[in-house]
């Protein structure tokens, strides 16, 4: 059963190579274009929709901050499509890997540490110790700080990888039941199969709140050393 459960998270093959990378740039291929001088509708949506989000974000920035721009706006929009594709069936979800996530997380979050250490050094430190910690208690919190520090690509990693793991794995579980029932009872059935259009519904909304929030912790560690 386990066996069966956690099979849908394992790194596909596509004649005995791994399928990984191709996966991963897929969702760039789905992103609408238009080379016409009069956009459709759905480019005008996506338009309006990553100006609003841009606008959102880099508010609070400065002119080094906003150079993230283009950055940022392709990590929400890579995470969105990859969370979303991966609701479809027999389909593959990169983000419920760790390592993929860590690949992401860390570099970005040492991004925004080398820019800290690069453009705002002091204030950088100063986060390190409080102002007017009692000598004795200095180098406990300068440990302390430094591994909140240190643990927040883990931080970023977990939250996805976490997130989108349970919810496939709850939705696996209730189609398993929904087929079983469907030879016993067939009024349950039809109230599991209620119950998972419903729970599918909430994870479209997790795929979306998950990029988001992903994206948007960057852009707060971004803001703190800009």
């Amino acid at each position: 059963m386990n066996e069966n459960l956690f099979t849908s998270f394992s790194a596909p093959t596509i004649l005995g190579q791994p399928a990984t990378i191709p996966i991963i740039m897929f969702p760039t291929l789905l992103i609408p274009t238009s080379k016409h001088l009069i956009n459709n509708q759905l480019t005008t949506v996506q338009q309006n929709l990553i100006k609003l989000i841009l606008k959102q974000m880099m508010a609070p920035h400065n002119a080094k901050g906003q150079s993230w721009s283009l950055m940022l706006m392709s990590l929400i929009t890579f995470i969105t499509m990859t969370n979303l594709l991966g609701l479809l069936p027999h389909s593959f979800t990169p983000t419920t890997q760790l390592s993929m996530n860590l690949a992401m997380a860390i570099p970005l979050w040492a991004g925004t540490i080398i820019t800290g250490l690069r453009f705002k050094t002091k204030n950088f430190l100063a986060h390190m110790l409080p102002q007017g910690t009692p000598t004795p208690l200095i180098p406990m919190l300068v440990m302390i700080e430094t591994v909140s520090l240190l643990i927040q690509p883990m931080a970023l990693a977990v939250r996805l990888t976490a997130n989108i793991t349970a919810g496939h794995l709850l939705m696996h579980l209730i189609g398993n039941t929904m087929l079983t029932l469907s030879t016993i009872n067939l009024s349950t059935t039809l109230l599991t199969s209620v119950l998972l259009m419903l729970l599918t519904i909430l994870e479209i909304a997790v795929a979306l709140i998950q990029a988001y929030v992903f994206t948007l912790l960057v852009n707060l560690y971004l803001h703190n050393n800009t």
